[in-house]
């Protein structure tokens, strides 16, 4: 069978690889390097060595997630390394989890992850909305197979939980390693792979909503000559398309993503990936909040309400990515990786978009929004190129593993936007809606006309020393960037910038025998904000820092592990909606918000069948600096302070039950506030989710239930005149056959 290098080839196989060959390999092994000279090294042989076990599973970070419990991951250093070994709060969310809780879009996969606030907006169908530590994460903290996908503006990214072979949570700042990123942490999705082994698997289903979708996964080995070497491919994909829990909003999405690992021996392995998608869908409803967070004079406005009109609106998003993944052996202690990747998004949303109550408040009484007339035109090509060379060697005692880095970005959106509010746009009623209106032509120049274009180079060094049961990470990074604004008609030059900066990290963890791990670490950060101001001017760099404490637990001969972190994170310059632009909601900059808290953390096998994790989150969120000190100490819109979840799922595995299983859980999403001046209150709101399923054979049949009671709440707002539904309950019934 193929044997996994200490680096975490994505080829050397998808699932978990059995090594049964005690004897050492001549070029990659499952085991660190040793740099030893030979007379060392023949020394040593000569040693009594330790009883092999016949067989050993050894966990791919790149691959699946036995069960709910993930062991291993790149996320937090770029290299192979032990969770229990990483002085950094890390959560992963494998293909079985997200397959037992069935999300709909891909924030849902994050709901039960300690440090995250999935689906800010709610019900959305557009974007996929999380914040990490309490900061706005999802336009920064995106990452796809180790590279970012930044966005700015509507030109936003979407990714698919089919797709997904395990999602990372890695919170804190991590600009050291990625370059520009969020000063909270990022999500870093892992993309399937070709296996090694043959799949065949088909899955469809429906939900109550009338929304539909038909997935399938093909891969496995393709024959080839011995002297040719290895090929594998793979085909994942999946068609959607019906109705949601808002009128005349479809949620429609379309993809595919083959890819193809040649292996032409075994230290050398090239995968490439690409996809490419297609989403039809209407905007989003921006409420009041008063008829949704609290009773207006006619009650509540109704959660299915079109506030647009469906013969204008639309937003419909073009999607193509495709990029490689090359990792070399050249020596049993140096590897090189390189992994790089285009893609192109193209995103047209034009419609009638609600205004609070219309009429100067009037229409409070009657139940009657006002609606602005709104298009907007974004599209953006990013590419990413990271090179990494790993050299692990031995200096007395200690242990190395040194890694050396040289990233390269390049980003540029043309940015096109009309709004107006002159009245052109009729009101519309929230209770006896009409519609029909037909277009609405604009009578004025678009507000943004703009290309933006941004260029970073980014070298960073790495060295994690091991010296008995204590691991210390040291990395330094400096960025060099190039930011710059274009009239889009003329192509002029309108702005331009250059930057550099440096970002550091330090930590520390000790293994006790016993399971326990406790670690410090400090890092800073910084991230050159591509966009614009509610002025039109270019957005300034984001700076960061934080210090964090923290206690992981393994119990010996436990399948599962516990965490605990504090941490104190500072960000300048921070971005916010501006409820006084115009248009309303568009980015500003503060001085400085703090966040501080504590995160929990459970995940476990705890026996065949029986899977469980576990999360909360509480801190203190405050704005720390600013120009304007009557904002001091208060909260910034849209985040809830205190997030808590829990899920189990159990499968019986004998008797007339085998196959059944069931599971359950339920999340918590604390208060937030609709002002800055933390005068309008969101109330908590506790959810309830559940799924019960049988395999038998090759056939697995499912029913899942997201907010199983019901219940009607508003997610978050961004203002007294933005606010937004969360989910309803939504049943899905699957059916999925594998061959």
């Amino acid at each position: 069978m193929l044997a996994q290098s200490s680096s975490g080839s994505a080829s050397q196989s998808l699932p978990s690889v059995v090594v049964t060959s005690p004897e050492k390999r001549t070029a990659a092994t499952t085991t660190r390097r040793s740099a030893r000279p030979a007379a060392q090294s023949a020394a040593a042989s000569r040693k009594p060595q330790p009883k092999r076990e016949a067989a050993t599973v050894v966990e791919n970070p790149r691959g699946a997630v036995q069960g709910y419990v993930a062991g291993r991951s790149m996320a937090g250093t770029k290299t192979n390394t032990p969770i229990m070994e990483t002085p950094q709060a890390i959560s992963v969310v494998g293909s079985e989890q997200i397959r037992d809780q069935k999300p709909g879009k891909f924030d849902e996969i994050l709901r039960y992850s300690p440090g995250v606030v999935a689906g800010t907006f709610g019900a959305d169908t557009r974007n996929d909305w999380f914040l990490i530590r309490g900061f706005k994460s999802d336009d920064i903290g995106l990452f796809l197979d180790g590279l970012q996908l930044f966005y700015t503006s509507y030109a936003s990214w979407k990714l698919q939980p089919f797709n997904m072979e395990r999602v990372e949570v890695l919170r804190g700042p991590s600009a050291v390693l990625y370059g520009g990123s969020s000063p909270s942490g990022i999500v870093n999705a892992v993309s399937k792979l070709p296996p090694a082994e043959p799949i065949r698997y088909l899955e469809t289903g429906v939900n109550n909503f009338g929304n539909a979708y038909l997935s399938f996964d093909f891969g496995g080995p393709v024959a080839t000559s011995p002297e040719n070497g290895k090929l594998f491919y793979r085909v994942v994909g999946q068609v959607q398309n019906g109705g949601t829990q808002v009128d005349f909003t479809p949620d429609n999405n379309y993809f595919i993503a083959p890819s193809v690992t040649y292996k032409p021996d075994a230290d050398t392995t090239f995968t490439v990936l690409a996809s490419a998608s297609k989403q039809d869908t209407r905007g989003i409803n921006f409420l009041p909040y008063v008829g949704t967070v609290t009773n207006a004079p006619f009650g509540r406005i109704p959660t299915k309400l079109f506030v647009g009109d469906p013969s204008v609106d639309t937003f419909k998003r073009e999607q193509e990515m495709i990029g490689y993944q090359f990792e070399r052996n050249v020596s049993d202690s140096v590897t090189f990786r390189q992994n790089a990747r285009y893609a192109h998004v193209d995103i047209t949303y034009r419609g009638f978009v609600g205004n609070g109550y219309a009429n100067l408040g009037a229409g409070l009484a009657t139940g009657d929004l006002g609606r602005y007339n709104w298009y907007a035109k974004n599209t953006a090509n990013q590419g990413d190129l990271d090179n990494q060379l790993e050299y692990r060697f031995d200096t007395g005692p200690v242990q190395h593993t040194m890694l050396f880095g040289l990233d390269l970005k390049s980003y540029r959106i043309d940015d096109y936007q009309n709004f107006q509010d002159d009245g052109m746009v009729p009101p519309i009623n929230a209770l006896n809606p009409v519609y029909g209106l037909g277009d609405i032509p604009f009578s004025r120049a678009p507000f943004r006309n703009f290309l933006l274009t941004q260029n970073q180079l980014g070298t960073y060094v790495q060295d994690q020393m091991k010296f008995g049961r204590f691991t210390l990470v040291l990395s330094g990074r400096n960025d060099w960037v190039s930011t710059s604004q274009g009239d889009r008609p003329t192509g002029a030059t309108l702005v331009n910038r250059e930057d550099s900066k440096f970002s550091g990290r330090a930590g520390l963890i000790y293994n006790f025998d016993n399971g326990l791990a406790p670690y410090i670490a400090y890092a800073t950060s910084y991230n050159p904000v591509i966009g614009l101001n509610s002025s039109n001017q270019l957005l300034l760099p984001e700076t960061g820092k934080q210090a964090e404490v923290g206690l992981k637990f393994q119990p010996n001969g436990f399948n599962g592990h516990f965490g605990i972190a504090v941490f104190d994170l500072k960000r300048q310059n921070v971005l916010t909606t501006d409820p006084n632009s115009v248009p309303p909601n568009l980015q500003s900059q503060t001085g400085e918000v703090t966040s501080r808290g504590l995160e929990l953390e459970a995940v476990a096998n705890v026996a065949p069948g029986l899977k469980v994790v576990g999360a909360f989150t509480t801190y203190d969120l405050f704005t720390s600096k600013d120009a304007n000190p009557a904002l001091l100490g208060f909260t910034p819109t849209n985040t809830p302070q205190q997030v808590g979840s829990a899920w189990v799922d159990h499968t019986f595995q004998d008797g007339p039950l085998r196959g059944f299983g069931f599971g359950g859980g339920v999340r918590y999403v604390g208060k937030s506030f609709a002002d800055i001046a933390n005068t309008h209150l969101v109330p908590s709101v506790v959810l309830g989710d559940a799924t019960i399923h049988y395999e038998w054979q090759n056939w697995r049949a499912a029913l899942n239930v997201i907010n199983i009671a019901d219940k009607i709440y508003v997610a978050s707002c961004a203002s007294d005149t933005s606010c937004f539904y969360g989910d309803r309950r939504r049943v899905t019934a699957s059916l999925a056959y594998k061959w």
